[in-house]
């Protein structure tokens, strides 16, 4: 698994949950680059991760997580 397989598979779960069929993730995006990405959408975007890849981020995971592009580091981290 790679960084590209990541970002694409994400870009699909962040597109289900938010509900963006044009959005397409950078590894510089954040939550406030995303009107949709509030507190309520990371915690199912954040579960929907841990049921996809099969892993499990604690507080300090999700903390860390400032951007998509941490937010990949961390799922090929944990997968």
């Amino acid at each position: 698994m790679d960084k590209d397989t990541v970002m694409k598979e994400l870009n699909d779960i962040f597109v289900q949950v938010l509900g963006t069929p044009d959005l397409q993730l950078t590894a510089d995006l954040s939550a406030d680059d995303i009107d949709e990405w509030d507190s309520l959408t990371n915690m199912t975007i954040v579960s929907e991760i841990e049921k996809h890849w099969g892993v499990k981020f604690k507080l300090r995971d999700i903390i860390r997580m400032k951007n998509i592009g941490d937010m990949v580091d961390t799922i090929l981290k944990k997968a």
